[in-house]
């Protein structure tokens, strides 16, 4: 997979030119994928719960991956994680290590079957809600409140891996961010699907004594939701007098960490990071570079349990 950053018209409210002409390639990846969903899925030997998304990046997979192994864990009960394995995400890949058992593999089934065979009761896929080879116990698609579903046109035409409409066949929704614009979202989710179940989850900075308020900032990353980090920054108190966003799973080079050192001298900013972006840098002079710590709370945590446990 390659980093490349997502095309400005895809986060338009309207669709434009460029996205009526990718319209043709969209509606045949879409029959495509229609004709996979027909596939034979795989009898898992373990309870898994899928956390993916339809929107490309950034909707706060990872985040709700870790919520949901404490919440089991809490519970006594043996999870883990699984993930494909891309050698571009090493940083996601560290930070569930970080929080739990990760089990990688070309493919997710072998992940899950190795999780089996080493006696976990449930395993956690941080991604994989259109690996239709598997048939998940539960599945929660996840979204950003921030970027919500673009342009509403599904790939290469938009943002979405799927159409909306799909929310149909799902049970379960988590709506990630600084709750922006949860009413109207809520509303349109509800109007496809009203049986559906909605968690909101929101970004709560938990190393905030770190940093010095009254210190101008500059703040970077390259994460699917840029804009939401920085919000988040934001609502909490930091002054974050310029920003710079890279490509989601963006290698930093030398050259960008001294272009980012070099502004932070000339303009007296202290700089500020993510954990993740924090986990792909590879440079000596990282010690000038502080990162944002963040935890995910699920206001309706025990409507979420309540969903785990019943599926188990």
């Amino acid at each position: 997979m390659m980093n490349l950053k997502k095309p400005e018209f895809w986060n338009l409210e309207k669709p434009n030119i460029f996205a009526y002409l990718l319209l043709p390639i969209a509606f045949l990846i879409q029959l495509i994928n229609f004709f996979k969903i027909k596939l034979k899925k795989e009898q898992l030997k373990i309870k898994t719960i899928c956390v993916g998304n339809i929107y490309i990046g950034g909707t706060g997979k990872t985040s709700l991956s870790i919520k949901i192994n404490e919440i089991l864990k809490k519970k006594n009960i043996k999870s883990c994680f699984v993930r494909k394995f891309y050698k571009n995400q090493i940083d996601e890949q560290k930070l569930l290590q970080s929080h739990g058992k990760l089990f990688l593999s070309q493919k997710r089934l072998h992940a899950i079957n190795q999780a089996a065979s080493d006696n976990y009761e449930v395993a956690i896929l941080d991604d994989g809600l259109q690996d239709f080879s598997l048939d998940c116990d539960l599945e929660i698609v996840c979204f950003n409140s921030h970027n919500w579903i673009g342009n509403g046109l599904t790939i290469p035409a938009g943002p979405l891996r799927e159409s909306l409409n799909n929310l149909k066949k799902y049970q379960n929704i988590a709506i990630n961010g600084n709750e922006e614009n949860l009413d109207v979202i809520k509303k349109n989710i509800l109007e496809i699907n009203p049986e559906i179940n909605i968690y909101v989850g929101k970004y709560v900075p938990m190393n905030l004594n770190e940093f010095d308020k009254k210190s101008k900032y500059l703040a970077f990353s390259g994460i699917g939701n840029h804009q939401t980090f920085i919000s988040m920054l934001q609502d909490y108190g930091l002054n974050i007098c310029k920003n710079l966003e890279f490509p989601d799973h963006y290698i930093y080079k030398n050259k960008d960490i001294n272009k980012i050192l070099n502004i932070s001298d000339e303009m007296d900013y202290k700089i500020i990071t993510t954990e993740k972006d924090f986990l792909r840098l590879n440079n000596e002079k990282i010690d000038k570079i502080k990162y944002i710590k963040s935890d995910l709370q699920i206001t309706d945590e025990e409507k979420l349990i309540g969903s785990i446990l019943k599926n188990r």
